[in-house]
């Protein structure tokens, strides 16, 4: 499927149910080379804590959240990671030009819930901040079953919508508008995290 076919998806699916959910958004090969780097930041001890809110009110309370994380950065100059901004560059660019988003920039981080690990309800838009348009989610997990956990449970006014972490598939919506959490996982589950901003 060609990206803009897989972005089309995304978007589509957005507007119908405010989540946009999209099978193969990055194709094996990237996220398996994706998967990869994060397993061996993860071995190398490179990912820190997570914490809630932003850089002026920032906690660490692993009864909310127990992810770990490592931020991706242009200035890595990784090959792996400059491949995956190349396709966010191609769907920004997309989403610009068929919705009008104004989004400027965007922030991902690679993910690691180890067993055990989960991320009570919230919402992603900070009160202090609202640059934050839209959270996107690709998940890097390509062994994935029933009963192994994880799951993106996303609250809306009327219904829960629980997701399957899926190795490629990726999940679009507005960071100010939709509470979710990260369902208990029971086995190490992996993705790229972040914000499409203005």
């Amino acid at each position: 499927m060609s990206h803009s076919h897989v972005f089309e998806k995304l978007i589509d699916s957005y507007i119908d149910d405010n989540v946009g959910i999209a099978e193969g958004f990055l194709n094996t090969g990237l996220a398996s080379r994706l998967r990869t780097n994060l397993e061996r930041l993860y071995k190398s001890n490179a990912l820190n804590h997570a914490g809630t809110g932003n850089q002026s009110s920032v906690t660490h309370d692993k009864l909310v959240r127990s992810d770990k994380i490592y931020w991706l950065d242009k200035s890595h100059n990784d090959a792996v990671e400059n491949e995956f901004f190349l396709v966010m560059d191609d769907f920004i660019r997309y989403l610009n030009e068929t919705c009008f988003t104004g989004i400027t920039g965007y922030e991902f981080h690679y993910a690691m819930y180890e067993k055990g690990s989960f991320y009570k309800r919230h919402v992603d838009r900070f009160r202090n901040d609202d640059s934050r348009l839209f959270s996107m989610i690709t998940y890097l997990n390509p062994d994935w079953s029933e009963g192994d956990g994880g799951e993106l449970c996303i609250y809306h006014a009327d219904h829960k919508q629980q997701i399957s972490p899926i190795d490629g598939k990726s999940i679009f919506f507005r960071s100010s508008d939709l509470e979710h959490e990260v369902l208990l996982t029971h086995v190490p589950r992996m993705s790229i995290t972040g914000w499409l901003k203005r």
